[in-house]
């Protein structure tokens, strides 16, 4: 079990890494049919090992800077409390209306439970009936951990996800976040706590803490107004001026669910862009300035101008390299955007988007391989400015990015 306490606390998407949480991609994903891909909110289905092969060298580089823990892990070190173990199966089998799951799942020991949680339950398992059906569903879409749950200055806040498929992941974090012993921070579930008539919808994808005093927001298809309110009246709780710029983004087609699908920060003054929704005038940009008790809003040009008045000078480099080209619609398709800074200026993403890995190099950074970190080839220490480039085809289809798999819970402040 993880022993040494950590501190909750992220007040920038590019400060230096300290602690994440991953989940490395298991036989859940092979719990998925053709069938059954739609309704776990995947458009195809993906292979295990190649997954699995990518995913080691995405953790191999975290694992070089950073001290990386494993949700399985984590679960399976709760679940030998007795009364976590009963509180949380009751709270499922409840949510999932399979009580006649409980004593079954009661029964289990703490790994082999754990796995049952993510992995889910076969219907053959426990009866005589031999149909490949689940009686609790798989959780595929776990090894994305940023969408069910966010890090926001000293808290952990629990999404209120869009889809009912995937709320067991927010009732598993949650109570990770809350029992287990290595986490020093409030856990809040904004969406719940702030929600004055209807509980808002929001997800990890679309909260991106830029400095100390300033969030973004997408208004996505996960995340709508009545979660941005509650994000509100979670800043007025903290101290000082606060600015939240919202995104509005385009419902249709799934690959803009999130903001970090068309935005996410690379440096102190970078940032990478899906031009045509950032920058172009179809989509609008709201600015909140939350000052106490009082929240006062306005309209922006765009995203880059709102936070360039505020100090952040953050010029963009853009997905597939910008222009009328194919190339950013088909890397944006595939997570170009969707980086994930393990220190200033230092990010990790998908190597097979070419084009904006080539608009990366032209901005100044070098580009490195995953295998090359992993192996000791290369010393991240050496350069000041990187992308590492890591084989995402296999998880790139699932519809997500290097900053989707990460939840990172400490980071080092940033020198503005």
């Amino acid at each position: 079990m993880d022993s040494d306490r950590v501190t909750v606390c992220v007040n920038s998407e590019i400060g230096k890494l300290e602690h994440v949480l991953v989940h490395t991609p298991g036989p859940e994903l092979e719990n998925m049919t053709p069938e059954t891909a739609h309704h776990y909110l995947y458009s195809d289905i993906l292979n295990l090992q190649v997954a699995q092969n990518e995913h080691k060298y995405f953790k191999g580089v975290l694992q070089k800077v950073a001290k990386v823990h494993e949700i399985s892990d984590l679960l399976t070190d709760i679940l030998h409390n007795d009364t976590v173990k009963n509180n949380l199966v009751d709270r499922i089998c409840k949510a999932e209306n399979v009580a006649y799951l409980t004593d079954y799942m009661k029964s289990m020991d703490a790994p082999t439970l754990a796995k049952a949680l993510i992995e889910g339950i076969h219907l053959k398992d426990i009866t005589t009936i031999d149909e490949n059906y689940f009686s609790l569903l798989p959780l595929p879409n776990l090894f994305f951990m940023r969408d069910a749950s966010f890090t926001m200055f000293d808290n952990l806040m629990i999404s209120n996800m869009a889809t009912k498929v995937r709320a067991r992941e927010t009732m598993i974090l949650e109570t990770i976040y809350k029992c287990h012993p290595l986490f020093d921070g409030e856990v809040i579930n904004p969406a719940m706590k702030y929600s004055a008539t209807e509980p808002g919808i929001m997800e990890g994808g679309d909260i991106h803490i830029v400095r100390d005093d300033i969030v973004l927001s997408g208004m996505s298809a996960r995340t709508n107004m009545h979660g941005i309110n509650a994000l509100v009246e979670h800043l007025k709780a903290k101290p000082g001026v606060k600015h939240l710029i919202f995104q509005e983004l385009p419902l249709t087609p799934e690959s803009f669910i999130h903001l970090d699908m068309v935005f996410t920060m690379l440096d102190v003054d970078r940032c990478m862009a899906y031009e045509p929704v950032i920058m172009g005038n179809q989509y609008k940009t709201f600015h909140i300035t939350v000052d106490g008790q009082k929240a006062v809003g306005q309209e922006e040009p765009n995203l880059v101008v709102a936070l360039n008045k505020l100090g952040v000078p953050a010029e963009p480099i853009f997905c597939g390299g910008g222009g009328d080209s194919f190339f950013p619609a088909r890397e944006q398709w595939h997570s170009g955007t969707n980086f994930f800074c393990f220190a200033p200026g230092k990010f990790l993403g998908y190597a097979r988007n070419t084009h904006t890995i080539q608009a990366i190099n032209d901005a100044g950074f070098e580009v490195l391989k995953a295998a090359d970190v992993c192996n000791g080839k290369v010393n991240l220490n050496s350069y000041k400015k990187c992308v590492v480039t890591f084989e995402g085809n296999e998880l790139s289809r699932g519809g997500g990015g290097a900053r989707c798999m990460t939840m990172p819970v400490q980071r080092q402040a940033v020198d503005w």
